[in-house]
């Protein structure tokens, strides 16, 4: 078989922005929810969300994460959430920030795909960077404005064949941009906070944006296999 008798495929994809959605959806309800409940009282939604979000990364690929994938994934979340039950502030909430672009940086960790220290190094780079932004953004509030990109960057793919020809994560993505923003005017601001709901979500989704932006350009070896496997046979 020649590269040109090759049928082509569609390669399975995470659904990283959906699972940026999820993250801004519950960054906004979870910092929320530290201003009425204690931080344990939280972890039912904490879970919730990290599960979704994962779910949106590997689960598109139609194949469970290897066990070393898993572990990567939710180590760092199930540390934090230790943290948070024991009082020493609620840094899980900031490491959601970053989970849809970790969960894309781990879902191309295979043998022949090995997760890189630089790559890591960078990923964490970017999170302290966006943990600024995000902390700033309660002062200088510009960066909000990622808000309403959510439900227009769906909208923009369905110009690009290869999104529209799938046609469920379109769907699901142009409903949850929707969705989230307004979700994010529909929270309360607490009484005596600095800042609203709504802008705490669009500094989220901006840095979730910017990471994810970042995690999705790195090559994913399995694709380059694919495109060279019909070559020779």
């Amino acid at each position: 078989m020649t590269l040109g008798d090759a049928k082509p495929t569609r390669a399975r994809r995470p659904w990283s922005f959906a699972a940026v959605c999820v993250m801004v959806a519950a960054v906004a309800l979870l910092l929320f929810g530290l201003s009425q409940v204690p931080p344990i009282q939280l972890l039912p939604g904490y879970i919730a969300a990290y599960l979704l979000i994962g779910g949106c990364i590997f689960g598109p690929l139609g194949k469970l994460p290897s066990p070393r994938q898993a572990v990567a994934f939710l180590m760092p979340g199930a540390l934090l959430a230790v943290v948070a039950v024991l009082n020493l502030g609620f840094w899980a909430g900031g490491w959601l920030l970053g989970l849809p672009a970790w969960g894309l940086l781990v879902s191309k960790w295979t043998p022949e795909n090995p997760l890189k220290v630089l790559q890591v190094l960078q990923f964490l780079g970017l999170l302290v960077l966006g943990l600024a932004i995000f902390t700033f953004n309660a002062i200088y509030p510009f960066p909000s404005l990622g808000l309403f990109l959510l439900p227009l960057i769906p909208l923009i793919r369905l110009a690009y064949r290869e999104y529209r020809l799938r046609p469920l994560q379109a769907a699901v993505e142009v409903l949850l941009g929707a969705a989230t923003v307004a979700a994010a005017f529909a929270i309360p601001t607490p009484e005596g906070s600095w800042s609203s709901p709504w802008t705490l979500a669009g500094g989220g989704a901006t840095v979730g944006l910017m990471i994810a932006f970042w995690a999705h350009g790195l090559p994913r070896r399995s694709q380059t296999r694919q495109l060279t496997a019909g070559v020779i046979v």
